[in-house]
């Protein structure tokens, strides 16, 4: 192999391990027997949630891998293998894979990296069915307007309860002010 190979297999080697360094998600599958239209498909689901499918060979991955401190991938490194990189939505590639396998048996998930740590198929399965990031920021905002609005009947009803407790003890006040008045007009004055 000529030195110029050798430097570009180095470079990419270095590409690789960045990636997986970097990589909110790395997710590695096996794509074979996928036909042109649907891995076509599937790269278009991936490229619209900023997630990137790359055919990789195993030697640049076995090494990319230990180099960025994740070893414990190299068993999964057998046969063909593709690689999703999210930088940005830990869930996104395992979601998207899984739901594309589930509807296409000839991908296979192997496993992966979420959030730094490894990840095995059924990890993998249980990070697919988490909602999206947009859908867990909805339900987030479910919750603070639950707590909110719960916070404000709350205030509210002790308002109210305060306002009829006022309201009965101002209601005596005012029908005792009109006897008072009259007791000061009826007796004699100093004068």
């Amino acid at each position: 192999m000529s030195e110029k190979a050798i430097a570009l297999k180095a470079q990419k080697v270095e590409e690789v391990a960045e990636q997986f360094k970097n990589a909110a998600s790395v997710v590695v599958v096996d794509s074979r027997g996928l036909t042109v239209a649907q891995s076509t498909e599937l790269r278009q689901q991936l490229r619209e949630e900023g997630v990137s499918l790359e055919v990789i060979k195993n030697k640049i991955l076995t090494r990319a891998a230990e180099k960025a401190g994740f070893a414990e991938l190299n068993d999964i490194f057998v046969g063909p293998s593709a690689v999703a990189f999210s930088s940005e939505d830990a869930i996104a590639p395992s979601r998207i894979l899984k739901k594309f396998a589930d509807a296409n048996e000839k991908l296979e998930i192997k496993g992966g990296v979420v959030d730094g740590n490894i990840a095995n198929l059924d990890d993998i399965n249980k990070y697919a069915s988490l909602p999206s990031r947009e859908g867990l920021l909805g339900q987030l905002m479910a919750e603070f307007q639950f707590s909110i609005r719960s916070f404000a009947y709350a205030v509210n009803a002790v308002q109210e309860k305060l306002e009829e407790e006022g309201g009965e003890a101002a209601a005596p006040a005012a029908e005792e002010a009109p006897v008072a008045e009259a007791a000061a007009e009826e007796a004699p004055s100093a004068e």
